[in-house]
């Protein structure tokens, strides 16, 4: 199996992927960037947080035109998983009103997003249509 990194540091690898978000354990806000405070509270202590691996697509957009050397289209989104907003890109469905929709129910899935010199994997993820 070859050497593989997460591209964000808030993915973790391994037999069952999943995202950690650093939540206020004043009022529970949680974020996948560096805080110094929560913007929900104002406090500064947090903790570590599973975030869930399914969810359920609260708004996205076709994206039809990207910088040069990104392919297009793409659908972004925003992912309700158990109360944790997350930001995605969706993957493994056509690009098109046809297949995604509001409320579609997802799942995290990792993919190898680019291989350095020396074979070392770099692991994006996005989110995948639940079967049925």
């Amino acid at each position: 199996m070859a050497n593989q990194i997460p591209l964000v540091d808030y993915l973790v690898l391994g037999d069952e992927p999943h995202l950690v978000a650093h939540e206020c354990t004043s009022c529970g806000a949680r974020f996948f960037d560096r805080r110094n405070a929560c913007a929900g509270c104002g406090r500064t202590e947090f903790t570590t947080a599973d975030v869930p691996t399914e969810g359920e697509v609260r708004t996205f957009t076709i994206v039809s035109f990207a910088a040069p050397g990104i392919p297009v289209p793409f659908v972004a989104a925003m992912v309700d998983c158990g109360g944790t907003s997350v930001r995605a890109n969706l993957i493994n469905v056509p690009p098109d009103p046809e297949h995604v929709s509001l409320g579609m129910r997802v799942r995290l899935a990792t993919e190898v997003i680019g291989t350095d010199e020396q074979g070392t994997e770099a692991i994006g993820f996005g989110f995948e249509p639940l079967g049925g």
